[in-house]
Parts: C-alpha cells; structure tokens; sequence
C-alpha cells in the first residue's frame, strides 16, 4: 500500500508480508508497483545506519544535483521518527515538513524524492535503518539544514539539548542563510 502524505511525492509504503510457519517474507521495493504510484526512481546505492542510542539525530541532509537522491527508508530494529522537508524554491510547501513514525514493527518506509531535505531521530538504543538512494553519494553535492532551525519548527519530540550530532549536522546552516539548488517545477 502507498499512502500520500501532506507534503507532495513524500509517500508511506506499508509493504505486503506473506507469513506462515517458516516466518515472513514481503518485497519492499518492486518498480513495477511504485511506478503505478507515480515513483519512477531508479535506486543507485543502498546505505545502512546503526545508532547506538536513542535521540540519535541524523540530518537534515540532501545531495544536490547533479548527484541529487531520492530516497527510499525503511527501519529493521527500533524505532525512528522520520522527517522530510520540501526545500524546492517555489513550491507552494517550500520550508515545510512531514514526519511519519517509522518501527521494524509497523514495517512502513518513507519515500523521500530529490528536492526534499531528510532526516530521523531514533526513538530506541541500537535502531539500524536501511534506505536506498538514487544516486551515488557525492560529497562536493552534499548539504546540511540546522534539525532544530526555529524558521522549519519541526517537533522531534525530544528537547533538541538532547540531541546527539555529528560534528557536521552540529554545525548545519540555518533555513534563513540556505540557498535552495533544487526549483519546483
């Protein structure tokens, strides 16, 4: 099932799963069914994150173009809240964001197409999250918006004092000095 979201091509998938006494199986990404959906993304590169403790914050990223990614997240233990924000200059919902509670419990991923900024708190020690990109990662593209930018207001819901960064997403711009390189069109 693909649901949309308030923000424009962000999209939950809640893949199918066939269990029976062996266990479970689903498919998360199938081309075919996406592209029934409107997501016509070729995934170049799949990325895995462990997070040793909760309130772990990875983000806000993206990668520009020529190397811009579109992104396709799914959790496979713990828990993570998950936010996308629409960084496309001229969008009717530029600067503003989506946040979807993503669990190896509740299976669903979260489809984050390029001209959005990602990122998640995790919610629970030892949260491991896969995503694929469709791009490659390329460094001189990458880019980095402030998690907690009082302009964006996202609710992480936990006291960003709590945060636990990287150097480079501690030292992320604010929304007010970011110069999108992505245009809605």
């Amino acid at each position: 099932m693909i649901e949309e979201t308030a923000l424009p091509d962000v999209k939950v998938v809640t893949p199918r799963w066939f269990e029976d006494h062996r266990g479970a199986f689903c498919e998360t990404y199938n081309r075919k069914t996406f592209a029934k959906h409107g997501i016509y993304d070729v995934f170049q590169q799949d990325n895995h994150s462990i997070s040793a403790a909760a309130n772990t914050v990875r983000g806000l990223h993206f990668q520009a173009p020529p190397h811009a990614q579109g992104k396709l997240i799914r959790v496979v233990a713990g828990v993570i809240l998950d936010v996308a924000v629409d960084i496309r200059e001229g969008s009717r919902t530029y600067g503003k964001w989506v946040s979807v509670l993503l669990s190896a419990e509740n299976r669903k991923q979260l489809y984050v197409p390029a001209g959005f900024a990602h990122g998640f708190v995790t919610k629970t020690p030892d949260t491991e999250v896969l995503y694929k990109c469709t791009d490659i990662y390329a460094p001189e593209c990458e880019g980095t918006i402030r998690f907690d930018d009082p302009e964006i207001g996202i609710d992480w819901g936990i006291d960003p004092g709590d945060a636990i960064l990287s150097d480079k997403d501690a030292k992320a711009t604010g929304f007010a000095a970011f110069s999108s390189p992505f245009v809605y069109a």
